[in-house]
């Protein structure tokens, strides 16, 4: 998908997510028909829809949803409703929920595409009865209305980097493993262009795979594959385009007897942090739930308030299908076990607790982890 971003240079935290929305605009400037009169009249009595697209990653139930629901309820004095479902990785079963979420004539939709382009005409459907669709975390196509996900591309370049980093100057005595995400999701494109601006020239790339569904378990066979193609001995390091597929690819060079072989990924899950402290696992990409949600939330709330989006969406994002679409792009962090203190820690999404239980204990008392 040729996707176009014009990225402003703004700095967005999780405490800074708080953004008035007393001012109304028009119904063209917050991206919709003109029902910016019905729309305001609702106040805080509105229905927002929100889809999530699997359960797979941990992400999604774990923070994405309570941040999101927990936004809307702030900016609407509790008295919003939120209609959820996820997809469980289903583009038809999604297809279905978008049609619920019109009968039960939700006011706004919040969504995270399974399949980017396969949801295109159920975007149509929703706008076409009058409900504006705010894209969360993957760029759906069709007319959206908002856009909120981190800067995809550089999250990429940040995996490959930080495995340039772990190779030093080895980079160039083996060869890689390139684990990239599912084809119908948007971002894994963006992840995979930014993981080979990084890396091209100056690695060599043995076997490189487009994971099925994201799922561990294809990673895991994937990494099989290449390990019997590429040979045991030649392999040097893995670019693993997020933490589930790389749990099944530590797994895969487990069973061969390979050990100390770096393994990016992305999403700070809690296995993989810990997986991050005892080496197994060499990084990941923490980014902030925090203000991506928030970001939905204030859009979804704002278009449905018939208010405008311009103090909240300092960014454009284009797609086949929408142009200079209002978005908000949150910064991301390499996430090493030199920095669990100052990321998961700091921002709450783990304590030392939670992370340092039985065997990994030990670790977080060398890194001083508390």
């Amino acid at each position: 998908m040729n996707t176009r971003m014009r990225r402003a240079a703004v700095a967005v935290a999780a405490g800074a997510m708080a953004v008035s929305l007393a001012a109304c605009g028009s119904a063209e400037e917050a991206g919709g028909d003109n029902d910016s009169t019905a729309s305001a009249a609702k106040g805080d009595n509105i229905k927002v829809g929100l889809l999530l697209p699997e359960n797979q990653t941990a992400r999604y139930e774990k923070f994405d949803r309570p941040l999101i629901e927990e936004k809307i309820k702030e900016l609407t004095n509790g008295k919003a409703t939120v209609d959820y479902n996820n997809a469980k990785q289903d583009a038809n079963l999604q297809a279905q929920q978008v049609d619920t979420m019109i009968t039960n004539k939700v006011d706004v939709l919040i969504l995270d595409a399974v399949d980017a382009k396969a949801i295109k005409n159920s975007v149509q459907k929703a706008v076409d009865q009058g409900i504006k669709v705010v894209a969360y975390d993957r760029l759906a196509e069709g007319p959206i209305s908002a856009y909120t996900s981190f800067d995809n591309v550089e999250v990429g370049k940040t995996q490959g980097e930080a495995l340039l980093t772990a190779l030093g100057d080895k980079a160039k005595d083996g060869q890689i493993v390139m684990m990239n995400g599912s084809v119908t999701d948007p971002n894994a494109a963006m992840f995979k262009e930014g993981a080979h601006a990084a890396l091209d020239g100056k690695v060599n790339v043995g076997k490189e795979y487009d994971t099925k569904e994201w799922k561990p378990e294809n990673a895991n066979s994937n990494m099989e594959a290449a390990i019997s193609a590429v040979g045991k001995d030649k392999i040097i390091g893995v670019y693993s385009a997020n933490d589930g597929m790389a749990g099944g690819i530590i797994t895969a060079l487990k069973a061969a007897g390979l050990s100390d072989i770096p393994v990016t990924g992305q999403d700070a899950e809690l296995a993989a942090v810990q997986r991050i402290i005892t080496d197994e696992q060499y990084m990941s990409v923490y980014k902030p739930y925090a203000p991506e949600a928030a970001a939905a939330a204030e859009m979804a709330v704002a278009l449905a308030q018939g208010k405008s989006l311009d103090s909240i969406a300092k960014d454009k994002v284009s797609s086949d299908s929408a142009n200079d679409v209002p978005s908000v792009l949150v910064p991301v962090t390499s996430l090493t076990k030199d920095n669990v203190n100052d990321t998961v820690i700091k921002d709450g999404v783990y304590t030392a607790a939670e992370i340092c239980t039985g065997k990994y204990k030990a670790a977080c008392d060398k890194l001083g982890i508390k």
